[in-house]
Protein backbone atom coordinates (compact mmCIF):
# COMPACT_ATOMS: atom_id res chain seq x y z
CA UNK A 1 0.00 0.00 0.00
CA UNK A 2 1.38 3.24 -1.11
CA UNK A 3 2.90 6.06 1.51
CA UNK A 4 0.76 8.92 1.32
CA UNK A 5 2.42 10.81 3.35
CA UNK A 6 5.75 9.73 1.92
CA UNK A 7 4.11 10.42 -1.79
CA UNK A 8 3.43 14.13 -0.54
CA UNK A 9 6.59 14.77 0.98
CA UNK A 10 8.11 13.52 -2.47
CA UNK A 11 6.17 15.75 -4.23
CA UNK A 12 6.50 18.60 -1.90
CA UNK A 13 10.58 18.53 -2.66
CA UNK A 14 10.31 18.15 -6.13
CA UNK A 15 7.96 21.04 -6.31
CA UNK A 16 10.65 23.30 -4.46
CA UNK A 17 13.51 22.62 -5.71
CA UNK A 18 12.47 23.09 -9.13
CA UNK A 19 10.99 26.15 -7.78
CA UNK A 20 14.41 27.49 -6.20
CA UNK A 21 15.96 26.34 -9.41
CA UNK A 22 13.62 28.84 -11.43
CA UNK A 23 13.99 31.77 -8.49
CA UNK A 24 17.79 31.55 -8.72
CA UNK A 25 17.46 32.43 -12.71
CA UNK A 26 14.80 35.52 -11.73
CA UNK A 27 15.50 38.64 -10.48
CA UNK A 28 13.73 39.64 -9.18
CA UNK A 29 12.03 36.98 -6.60
CA UNK A 30 9.23 35.98 -7.18
CA UNK A 31 6.26 36.60 -5.06
CA UNK A 32 5.96 34.16 -2.15
CA UNK A 33 4.47 30.60 -4.05
CA UNK A 34 1.49 28.78 -3.20
CA UNK A 35 1.43 25.54 -0.91
CA UNK A 36 2.01 22.66 -2.60
CA UNK A 37 -0.13 20.33 -0.87
CA UNK A 38 -3.03 20.25 -2.93
CA UNK A 39 -1.79 19.38 -6.08
CA UNK A 40 -0.56 16.25 -4.08
CA UNK A 41 -3.89 15.66 -3.00
CA UNK A 42 -5.34 16.16 -6.05
CA UNK A 43 -2.65 14.00 -8.18
CA UNK A 44 -3.20 11.39 -5.56
CA UNK A 45 -6.54 11.59 -5.76
CA UNK A 46 -6.36 10.64 -9.95
CA UNK A 47 -3.92 8.04 -9.24
CA UNK A 48 -6.57 6.08 -6.87
CA UNK A 49 -9.68 6.57 -9.39
CA UNK A 50 -11.31 3.17 -9.84
CA UNK A 51 -10.73 2.10 -13.22
CA UNK A 52 -7.04 1.59 -12.65
CA UNK A 53 -5.94 -1.74 -11.66
CA UNK A 54 -2.11 -1.54 -13.08
CA UNK A 55 -1.91 2.63 -13.37
CA UNK A 56 -2.04 3.42 -9.73
CA UNK A 57 -0.19 4.52 -6.87
CA UNK A 58 2.00 1.75 -6.72
CA UNK A 59 2.67 2.11 -9.97
CA UNK A 60 3.53 5.48 -9.60
CA UNK A 61 5.65 4.86 -6.46
CA UNK A 62 7.65 2.90 -8.40
CA UNK A 63 8.47 5.04 -11.09
CA UNK A 64 9.67 7.45 -8.93
CA UNK A 65 11.86 4.83 -7.09
CA UNK A 66 13.09 4.29 -10.89
CA UNK A 67 13.69 7.89 -11.47
CA UNK A 68 15.75 7.82 -8.11
CA UNK A 69 18.34 4.93 -9.58
CA UNK A 70 18.73 6.64 -12.71
CA UNK A 71 18.92 9.93 -11.82
CA UNK A 72 22.45 10.74 -12.45
CA UNK A 73 21.70 10.51 -16.07
CA UNK A 74 19.31 12.89 -16.12
CA UNK A 75 19.62 16.39 -16.91
CA UNK A 76 16.99 17.65 -14.29
CA UNK A 77 15.97 14.66 -12.13
CA UNK A 78 13.33 16.83 -10.67
CA UNK A 79 11.75 17.85 -13.97
CA UNK A 80 11.95 14.09 -14.65
CA UNK A 81 9.53 13.46 -11.04
CA UNK A 82 7.66 15.77 -12.11
CA UNK A 83 6.52 14.00 -15.28
CA UNK A 84 6.19 10.82 -13.24
CA UNK A 85 3.53 12.22 -11.40
CA UNK A 86 1.99 13.44 -14.07
CA UNK A 87 2.27 11.06 -16.64
CA UNK A 88 -0.82 9.02 -16.27
CA UNK A 89 -2.96 11.10 -14.11
CA UNK A 90 -5.39 11.08 -16.50
CA UNK A 91 -5.81 7.31 -17.35
CA UNK A 92 -9.07 5.87 -18.78
CA UNK A 93 -8.31 2.45 -20.26
CA UNK A 94 -11.05 2.85 -23.27
CA UNK A 95 -9.61 5.89 -24.40
CA UNK A 96 -6.75 6.51 -26.59
CA UNK A 97 -5.59 10.18 -25.48
CA UNK A 98 -5.01 9.83 -22.03
CA UNK A 99 -1.26 10.94 -22.28
CA UNK A 100 -2.26 14.13 -24.18
CA UNK A 101 -5.09 14.84 -21.55
CA UNK A 102 -2.12 14.43 -18.74
CA UNK A 103 0.23 16.46 -20.69
CA UNK A 104 -2.31 19.31 -20.35
CA UNK A 105 -2.90 18.93 -16.86
CA UNK A 106 0.26 19.63 -16.13
CA UNK A 107 0.48 22.66 -18.36
CA UNK A 108 -2.15 23.98 -16.30
CA UNK A 109 -1.73 23.25 -13.23
CA UNK A 110 2.40 23.39 -13.24
CA UNK A 111 2.24 27.30 -13.40
CA UNK A 112 -0.29 27.95 -10.75
CA UNK A 113 2.30 25.78 -8.23
CA UNK A 114 4.82 28.52 -8.96
CA UNK A 115 6.44 26.24 -11.71
CA UNK A 116 7.99 28.54 -14.68
CA UNK A 117 6.60 28.12 -18.24
CA UNK A 118 10.47 26.98 -19.64
CA UNK A 119 10.02 24.27 -16.71
CA UNK A 120 6.32 23.40 -17.34
CA UNK A 121 7.17 22.86 -21.19
CA UNK A 122 10.03 20.25 -20.50
CA UNK A 123 7.41 18.48 -18.06
CA UNK A 124 4.76 18.18 -20.62
CA UNK A 125 7.03 17.32 -23.77
CA UNK A 126 7.95 14.30 -21.01
CA UNK A 127 4.41 13.42 -20.59
CA UNK A 128 3.41 13.18 -24.44
CA UNK A 129 6.89 11.04 -24.82
CA UNK A 130 5.30 8.18 -22.84
CA UNK A 131 2.88 7.78 -25.67
CA UNK A 132 5.84 6.39 -27.93
CA UNK A 133 8.87 5.51 -25.25
CA UNK A 134 11.05 6.33 -28.19
CA UNK A 135 13.51 9.34 -26.90
CA UNK A 136 15.75 11.27 -29.64
CA UNK A 137 19.17 10.32 -28.98
CA UNK A 138 20.94 12.86 -26.28
CA UNK A 139 17.50 13.39 -24.52
CA UNK A 140 18.82 12.50 -21.10
CA UNK A 141 15.59 13.32 -19.40
CA UNK A 142 13.02 11.47 -21.62
CA UNK A 143 15.83 8.63 -21.44
CA UNK A 144 15.59 8.47 -17.57
CA UNK A 145 11.23 8.90 -17.54
CA UNK A 146 10.90 6.10 -20.23
CA UNK A 147 13.06 3.64 -18.58
CA UNK A 148 11.67 4.39 -15.16
CA UNK A 149 8.33 4.11 -16.62
CA UNK A 150 9.09 0.47 -18.48
CA UNK A 151 11.15 -1.35 -15.39
CA UNK A 152 8.41 -3.13 -15.37
CA UNK A 153 9.11 -5.23 -18.26
CA UNK A 154 12.23 -6.45 -16.14
CA UNK A 155 10.87 -7.38 -12.76
CA UNK A 156 10.64 -11.11 -11.42
CA UNK A 157 8.59 -13.30 -12.58
CA UNK A 158 6.06 -13.34 -10.09
CA UNK A 159 5.60 -9.49 -9.98
CA UNK A 160 5.97 -9.79 -14.18
CA UNK A 161 2.58 -11.88 -13.54
CA UNK A 162 1.26 -9.84 -11.26
CA UNK A 163 1.67 -6.78 -14.01
CA UNK A 164 -0.20 -8.59 -16.67
CA UNK A 165 -3.18 -9.70 -14.39
CA UNK A 166 -3.34 -6.00 -13.79
CA UNK A 167 -2.98 -4.82 -17.29
CA UNK A 168 -5.73 -7.47 -18.10
CA UNK A 169 -8.26 -6.44 -15.48
CA UNK A 170 -7.47 -2.24 -16.69
CA UNK A 171 -8.86 -3.60 -20.20
CA UNK A 172 -11.67 -6.40 -18.84
CA UNK A 173 -14.15 -4.62 -21.73
CA UNK A 174 -12.26 -6.38 -24.47
CA UNK A 175 -13.20 -10.06 -25.43
CA UNK A 176 -9.79 -11.89 -24.93
CA UNK A 177 -9.11 -12.80 -28.64
CA UNK A 178 -9.23 -9.41 -29.36
CA UNK A 179 -7.28 -8.77 -26.27
CA UNK A 180 -4.42 -11.36 -26.93
CA UNK A 181 -4.01 -10.03 -30.40
CA UNK A 182 -3.65 -6.53 -29.30
CA UNK A 183 -1.24 -7.44 -26.79
CA UNK A 184 0.71 -9.90 -28.49
CA UNK A 185 0.89 -6.88 -31.32
CA UNK A 186 2.49 -4.39 -28.70
CA UNK A 187 5.11 -7.42 -27.52
CA UNK A 188 6.36 -8.20 -30.63
CA UNK A 189 7.06 -4.28 -31.56
CA UNK A 190 8.83 -4.00 -28.24
CA UNK A 191 11.17 -6.99 -29.00
CA UNK A 192 11.56 -5.96 -32.11
CA UNK A 193 13.56 -2.82 -30.69
CA UNK A 194 17.30 -2.49 -31.27
CA UNK A 195 16.90 -1.95 -27.61
CA UNK A 196 14.31 -1.62 -24.49
CA UNK A 197 16.35 1.16 -22.40
CA UNK A 198 18.39 4.12 -23.09
CA UNK A 199 20.23 4.41 -20.05
CA UNK A 200 23.56 2.68 -19.14
CA UNK A 201 21.78 1.42 -15.85
CA UNK A 202 19.03 0.05 -17.99
CA UNK A 203 20.65 -1.39 -20.73
CA UNK A 204 22.67 -3.38 -18.31
CA UNK A 205 20.46 -4.08 -15.43
CA UNK A 206 16.95 -4.41 -17.20
CA UNK A 207 17.50 -5.27 -20.67
CA UNK A 208 18.13 -9.18 -20.38
CA UNK A 209 15.58 -9.49 -18.04
CA UNK A 210 12.67 -7.45 -19.82
CA UNK A 211 13.59 -9.68 -23.19
CA UNK A 212 13.26 -12.45 -21.67
CA UNK A 213 9.96 -11.94 -20.24
CA UNK A 214 8.06 -10.14 -22.61
CA UNK A 215 9.19 -13.77 -24.67
CA UNK A 216 7.74 -15.92 -22.03
CA UNK A 217 4.35 -13.59 -22.27
CA UNK A 218 4.34 -13.84 -25.89
CA UNK A 219 4.75 -17.06 -26.27
CA UNK A 220 1.96 -17.66 -23.57
CA UNK A 221 -0.48 -15.70 -25.32
CA UNK A 222 -0.21 -17.51 -28.40
CA UNK A 223 -0.74 -20.90 -27.15
CA UNK A 224 -3.38 -19.78 -24.64
CA UNK A 225 -7.05 -20.69 -25.93
CA UNK A 226 -10.05 -18.81 -24.91
CA UNK A 227 -11.94 -20.86 -22.17
CA UNK A 228 -15.46 -19.34 -24.03
CA UNK A 229 -14.28 -20.79 -27.79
Amino acid sequence: MADLQELRFRWRRAVRTTRAEDARRTDPQPDPQPDTDPYADELIRRWQEPQRRYHTLAHLTAVLDHVDVLAQYANDPDLVRLAAWFHDAVYLPDRSENEERSARLAERALPEAGISAERTAEVARLVRLTVTHDPAPGDRNGEVLCDADLAILAAPPAAYAAYTAEVREEYHFVPNDAFRAGRSAVLRQLLDLPQLFRTPHGRTEWEPAARHNLAAELEMLSTAEDPAS
